[in-house]
């Protein structure tokens, strides 16, 4: 049992991992002793992120035994960008065991205000990009994964790909209801190639992208769910080790949902 959740030796990379969720799962699996790479628009916040993560460091690893933490900018609404993501990686590595593909984009306006705009960028970021991702870092992956011990892919969908969400944000919800049949469609591709792809589906957590709703709903969203309370660090942290460690190689095209049960009512 001891080396089940172990990540030493393991490469991940996570998308939007500089901050909120992203970060989130980023320390998570860095405690856990993998090598993380992050990677958001905003190069500041990349290199911020890294080094906080390069302090959390799993214990006696960090510059010891090979434990690394880079920063990798890039505007994940393009194509090319995921392309070049992927190649910078290879630069630093050989071999990629965990693609968290966690990067995403919020829309909310009433339905007759709804823009166009609102669709395609969070179509762009919440949908697309997990897809040219996945293909962008197939070679990568292909070089980690083993019958026993899989490569392993992440894709951060939501409750509100789940159930009808209650505030009017069309394309995120379909965006992520997209992103949830997509993890199943490629765990069905990949699985042969001992890949395995399993998507989370958060409920409300403390993020940038829920602070506006959270200050202005979150006693009522906490209640809505059976435990009473909004998400914690650590609940995500969870879930991503399990996912990306040796515990879940049986697991694939699962979705999810990580709400304290609000899903299920």
């Amino acid at each position: 049992m001891s080396g089940l959740f172990d990540l030493t030796g393991k490469t991940a990379v996570v998308t939007g991992g500089s901050r909120g969720i992203g970060l989130m799962i980023a320390r998570g699996l860095v405690q856990a002793g993998a090598s993380v790479a992050v990677s958001s628009r905003k190069a500041e916040a990349c290199d911020e992120a890294a080094a906080e993560l390069r302090g959390c460091a799993a214990p006696g690893q960090h510059g010891q035994r090979g434990q690394q933490v880079w920063a990798i900018p890039a505007d994940l609404s393009r194509e090319d960008e995921c392309q070049r993501l992927a190649s910078e990686l290879a630069g630093h590595t050989a071999a990629l065991h965990v693609l968290v593909n966690n990067a995403g984009a919020i829309w909310g306006a009433p339905l007759l205000e709804f823009p166009a705009s609102g669709w395609d960028k969070v179509l762009d970021l919440d949908l697309k990009s997990p897809f040219f991702l996945t293909r962008a870092f197939l070679p990568l992956l292909g070089e980690a994964a083993s019958a026993d011990d899989p490569a392993r892919v992440i894709n951060i969908g939501s409750i509100d790909g789940l159930r009808v969400p209650l505030v009017p944000n069309y394309s995120y919800a379909a965006a992520k209801a997209g992103l949830h049949h997509l993890t199943r469609v490629l765990a069905i591709e990949l699985g042969p190639q001992h890949i395995t792809v399993n998507a989370v589906a958060p409920g409300p957590f403390e993020s940038k992208m829920m602070a506006q709703t959270l200050r202005a709903h979150g006693d009522e969203i906490a209640a809505h769910a059976p435990l009473g309370r909004i998400g914690r660090p650590d609940d995500m942290a969870g879930i991503a080790v399990f996912l990306a460690s040796r515990a879940s190689a049986y697991v694939t095209g699962a979705i999810i949902p990580v709400d304290g049960g609000a899903s299920a009512r």
